[in-house]
């Protein structure tokens, strides 16, 4: 058996305590949240050992009571409130049970246990897709089904490791809620308060005409400190709650708002002497996003939602029905627009904001789900029947080949089969080891899993012979051994995802070395079958891995981009068509696009979390899923738009064309990125859509401001399209290497 942080779906432990490139290699000698897991697990996890062996002596007790409470404490880490982490850990306690019964019937055969592994195994880790506590518990639930599957055991064995498991589930639940951490989401909120204020302040200095490059660089900064966070652990950090789905939305809001004040600083000469009621709605702008900030950090704000509201209607009131002659009119026009869809965007930070702190009412919150699920009708509906739509909702969007989490479940459930039927067929001692070995090494590429194999042998190797030097010095005393376990139990814990993963893997050796030789003494000798059995597991995860998926996420990335870039081609279009008033029909591509940007999430942190390979700068994947939040955020904002009256024929069809020609190149990068074409640059740039002929000097036509206003739409998508075409060549080329390089 392997630290915690491991597996297909790792634990919350792993995404936690993820190391950023900037930390020191040596940073992981001291953390706050491992001290406080290093003493719960202290506490916990040798008092309910002795206890079980030592006065109720009982074996398969003292066994799952072990193994339960480092389940519970140090391989599932749950977050949120304290009713929260309650709910988690009954969901974890509940899960075992199942797993434990499931384990200990079919232990009697190999075939039926691999069997019955594939099912289980799979729907424990794909209802990691259902949120970040779910996922957390995974890897937990699954020793609780390995233990008793490759154990000897029979059914009469059942209420006492029954009995162990619910002792660890208790006493592990009651130590969380006494000595809990400190909030994981405070670090995400941290970014969030920072890139708000960021960009209020440049708001400010934009209005005042000062805007300066230094204050557009730091804003950048903070949006991809941002994007790093929300992209560190390897599961969406967020779950189905209103108040999760606001902050998830409210941290892609900003994003947003970060592109969209570049857009208005762009044109910073024209704010000081254009109209006064576009001067006010960028200040009331920065005045949403001061909010956010303060409503992020607890303290009290109260957004002025309806005047922004109001605001933003008189502005579409004023202009909708102009016309303009002249670029400088255009120019007005475009300032205008950039100052509305800016406060449309600030006005959604805020509400997201208001819903993720707990401070809004029902009305708020139905209206907000519409906007995230980007859905153009009737609210969607709230209360416990709707959370279990959205979670049947979540597992259909994930049920394809195209969902990480699908593939990584998968790959997960048929690797633990093979272990548990190669365990029987070698005759190993303890067949569990060879099962958690395989599903703690097993990473989502072959690359990537060889690597963390040797480190996962490296590990062990080192802590056999820090096990086996400490048992034979001891030798027969067993209150020594009995002074070594809460010692061993404390580096275990600690180093499990903080330390590097050889050291995890080091530590737990020794502490499983202690451990069963205080249940049957071995002396060295378990070290050495605890070498020979996580050998054999970490062999079977390689050629899982090599067979099922060999490049791991690069390839779906790709796939995930190119269906963004393709679903979004046709929202754009289907919302075009709408506001231009030739359909009748709302468009049908929101939620499309929403399940297309989920599932592009997800693999992206799979990629991020891959190790031993070669991978595409970050700033070049920013670029890309930038595109692609930018093409589906513009669709939603058209679909959301009243269809235009009747009039300026010859400007629709300039901007159909636009669209067309946009919606073409978008499916050609899209088939790039799926490895369906091969362009080169020069090919790329050379079909970059013209968005030009709006304004034709010849005829002089008066062009409705409604016509600039969507055409400026299709011009900010144009205007960043050549930013995507370098990363997109260099991540289709990265998809077709050898995964072995």
């Amino acid at each position: 058996m392997t630290g915690p942080a491991a597996g297909p779906l790792a634990s919350a432990a792993a995404g936690r305590h993820a190391r950023s490139p900037a930390r020191s290699a040596w940073s992981w000698l001291w953390s706050t949240d491992a001290g406080r897991r290093v003493l719960r697990a202290t506490l916990v996890v040798p008092a309910l050992f002795a206890f079980t062996d030592q006065v109720v002596g009982n074996v398969q007790m003292a066994t799952f009571a072990a193994f339960g409470g480092f389940a519970t404490l140090v391989m599932s880490s749950f977050g949120g409130t304290r009713r929260d982490k309650a709910v988690a850990h009954l969901g974890l306690a509940l899960t075992g049970t199942a797993m434990i019964v499931i384990g200990t019937l079919v232990s009697s055969s190999a075939l039926l246990a691999a069997l019955v592994a594939v099912p289980v195994t799979f729907a424990v880790l794909f209802a990691g897709v259902i949120g970040p506590n779910v996922a957390a518990g995974a890897m937990g639930a699954l020793l609780a089904y390995v233990l008793p599957a490759v154990s000897a055991g029979t059914a009469a064995m059942i209420p006492e490791r029954l009995a162990g498991w619910w002792l660890a589930s208790v006493a592990g639940t009651a130590a969380v809620l006494l000595l809990p951490d400190r909030p994981a989401s405070g670090r995400l909120a941290a970014a969030v308060i920072a890139l708000a204020n960021s960009l209020a302040g440049e708001l400010d200095a934009a209005v005042a005409g000062s805007a300066r490059r230094p204050l557009r660089d730091a804003s950048l900064a903070r949006s991809r400190a941002l994007r790093a966070a929300f992209a560190a652990t390897p599961y969406r950090p967020t779950g189905l709650a209103a108040p999760d789905q606001a902050f998830a939305n409210l941290v892609e809001c900003l994003e947003w708002c970060c592109s969209l004040v570049g857009d208005v600083v762009r044109g910073r000469p024209g704010i000081t002497g254009g109209p006064d009621e576009d001067r006010l709605l960028l200040e009331e702008s920065g005045r949403l996003l001061r909010a956010v900030a303060a409503l992020l950090s607890g303290r009290r704000a109260a957004p002025d939602l309806e005047g922004v509201r109001q605001l933003i209607a008189s502005a579409r009131e004023r202009a909708w029905n102009q016309v303009v002659t002249t670029e400088d009119e255009a120019a007005v026009a475009k300032l205008t627009f950039h100052a509305r869809r800016l406060a449309v965007a600030t006005q959604s930070a805020a509400t997201d904001a208001l819903i993720a702190s707990g401070r809004a009412g029902d009305r708020l919150v139905a209206r907000a789900r519409c906007r995230w699920y980007s859905s153009t009708g009737t609210a969607v509906e709230a209360g416990p029947t709707a959370r279990l739509r959205s979670m049947g909702a979540v597992a259909v969007r994930h049920a394809s080949l195209e969902s990480v989490c699908c593939i990584n479940s998968l790959r997960g459930a048929l690797a633990l089969a093979a272990a548990v039927l190669v365990a029987d067929l070698t005759g190993v001692q303890h067949g569990f080891w060879v099962a958690l070995g395989t599903l703690s090494v097993l990473r989502t590429s072959a690359a990537s899993t060889g690597a963390t194999a040797l480190r996962a042998l490296a590990g062990t190797v080192a802590g056999f012979v820090i096990g086996s030097a400490a048992v034979v010095a001891i030798g027969s005393d067993t209150a020594l051994l009995w002074a070594m376990l809460p010692v061993s139990v404390s580096v275990a814990a600690y180093c499990a995802g903080t330390a590097r993963f050889v050291a995890g893997q080091a530590a737990f050796t020794v502490l499983v070395a202690v451990l069963f030789n205080l249940i049957v003494p071995a002396g060295w000798h378990v070290g050495v079958v605890r070498i020979e059995d996580v050998a054999l597991g970490c062999a079977v995860s390689v050629a899982v891995g090599a067979l099922l998926w060999p490049r791991g996420a690069v390839g779906v990335v790709s796939d995930d981009l190119a269906d963004a870039f393709r679903e979004g081609g046709a929202y754009l279009s289907e919302s075009m068509d709408w506001v231009l008033g030739h359909s009748p029909e709302h468009p049908v591509h929101g939620l499309a696009t929403v399940s297309a940007s989920i599932r592009l999430g997800d693999a992206l942190r799979s990629l991020l979390a891959e190790q031993g390979t070669r991978h595409i700068p970050r700033e070049h994947l920013w670029k890309l899923v930038g595109a692609a939040m930018r093409l589906r955020l513009t669709a939603h904002a058209l679909a959301r738009a009243q269809p235009a009256a009747p009039g300026f024929e010859e400007a629709r069809d300039v901007l159909s064309g636009w669209t067309a020609g946009l919606v073409s190149w978008y499916d050609r990068l899209a088939l790039n990125l799926a490895g369906e074409k091969a362009d080169d640059r020069a090919i790329l740039e050379a079909a970059l859509p013209s968005v030009a002929g709006l304004f034709d000097p010849v005829s002089e036509a008066a062009i409705p401001v409604r016509a600039v206003w969507i055409g400026q739409y299709l011009r900010d998508l144009r205007h960043h399209l050549a930013d995507t075409i370098g990363p997109a060549l260099e991540l289709s080329a990265l998809r077709q290497q050898p995964w072995w390089r």
